[in-house]
């Protein structure tokens, strides 16, 4: 019987902070990073997966990696499809790793990367994409994929199977659709805060020509520069487009309920993580005194039971759930089957290296076997290190287009692993 034999994990940066690609009022300077895990079999295939760091700590979550990924080698590739759900429940609640979180940080997105490389070699072996891999699987086989454990208050597994089961009624015509017309995207490139107002208004100019609907701005620095650099941006792409922004958590909630009055009157689509990630009762406060406006969060919460709180309490119109925050595919499918119950749509993040190819699996999985199509749904797009993927995002029509090469999406090609490991590869050794 094949099984896996061993791992590697890998320091792996890019020097995005030289051009100020990613920056934002919180995080000025990013290098985008993916502490990056290869799982090793004795067949002819490997698991790749990715957890998205900005720089400084990436080797810390790559040692955290490896200290789960010990406890799957000697796993039968044969039977990891049926015991996915139990491994990544094993992952999650391994009692000295989990206390360090528990269920959050390091530790947890550590239990995701290892989840996520798992899903990588169950979409190799049968030969699927993972949001076809996902959306064949049956209603029953993707209950037992959900932890319930801090959540059943919220939705049960009865819950979960009917929406399942309902959802599986349009699978084939969700599918043709997706193949069809892709999933709508929107475009942060030209909205990081370290651009000049040059960069940013071609780039406005370039996301509407190619199609774009929607353009996320980055606020938070000063209200004087954010409304003058919403006007100017509002003033180019004009009336018909939509614009939202992202303060990435720098405000107090009121100071967020005052700055953003202050800026809405360039027509905000939504206003993405106004205060810390962990205030749920902070974000519906927010939520409330800024409507019509709406608020969209997600990127940074940490897990199932966060968000159970945020949709009990209202504190989101859209949940940006991440590919690494939290623990893999297992707990974001979780998420995903509880916003359909609260009705709140899934417009997942994607700002970072491999997250565009990592989560639009995710959007298609819940566009196909979950919610279906509706015009509430936009996946983030940022044209960022795509060129290093094997399997690189594809946008047609300002949609993402269907993936349909067997895996998860994360797998990094083998010279890009060499030339950008951290401080070995030519790219940082040339910095020096």
């Amino acid at each position: 019987m094949a099984k896996i034999t061993g791992f590697k994990t890998l320091d792996i940066r890019f020097p995005t902070s030289t051009e100020k690609h990613g920056s934002d009022a919180m995080n000025p300077d990013p290098d985008y990073s993916a502490a990056y895990l290869i799982l090793e079999t004795d067949s002819n295939i490997s698991g790749h997966s990715l957890v998205f760091t900005i720089g400084r700590g990436n080797d810390l979550q790559c040692n955290s990696i490896a200290q789960l990924a010990e406890t799957i080698v000697g796993e039968e590739l044969s039977t990891l499809e049926n015991r996915i759900g139990q491994i990544g429940k094993d992952l999650v609640r391994d009692s000295q790793i989990r206390w360090l979180g528990p269920e959050k940080g390091i530790p947890h997105m550590a239990a995701g990367g290892v989840v996520n490389a798992l899903w990588d070699l169950i979409c190799k072996i049968n030969k699927k994409p993972l949001w076809k891999q996902l959306s064949d699987m049956s209603p029953e086989a993707l209950v037992d994929l959900i932890d319930f454990r801090h959540i059943s208050d919220a939705i049960t597994p009865e819950e979960a199977l009917s929406i399942l089961k309902k959802g599986k009624d349009s699978r084939e015509k969700n599918e043709k659709i997706l193949l069809d017309k892709g999933l709508p995207a929107y475009t942060t490139t030209p909205g990081w805060l370290g651009y000049s107002d040059e960069t940013m208004i071609r780039l406005a100019k370039e996301a509407v020509a190619e199609g774009f609907t929607l353009i996320k701005m980055k606020v938070g620095r000063s209200l004087e520069n954010d409304i003058h650099r919403l006007e100017l941006v509002r003033k180019t792409v004009g009336d018909d487009v939509r614009m939202a922004c992202d303060a990435n958590q720098v405000w107090d909630v009121n100071e967020a309920i005052k700055w953003i009055k202050a800026i809405s009157h360039v027509n905000l689509f939504w206003v993405e993580e106004p205060t810390s990630p962990d205030d749920i009762l902070g974000h519906a406060t927010i939520a409330k005194a800024i409507a019509p406006t709406r608020v969209a969060t997600g990127e940074h919460v940490h897990n199932r039971i966060m968000f159970k709180q945020m949709l009990q309490a209202g504190s989101m119109s859209f949940l940006q759930l991440d590919a690494t925050r939290t623990a893999g595919v297992n707990e974001n499918i979780a998420i995903i089957v509880m916003a359909a119950k609260f009705g709140i749509p899934v417009c997942p993040h994607a700002g970072g290296v491999g997250l565009c190819e990592m989560v639009a699996h995710l959007a298609m999985f819940d566009s196909v076997a979950v919610t279906g199509h509706h015009d509430k749904r936009v996946v983030e797009f940022v044209d960022h290190l795509h060129e290093h993927f094997v399997i690189p995002t594809q946008i047609k029509n300002a949609s993402y287009v269907a993936p349909l090469t067997p895996g998860a999406g994360a797998e990094i090609k083998s010279q890009s692993l060499i030339d950008y490991n951290y401080a070995t590869g030519s790219v940082w050794k040339s910095r020096k």
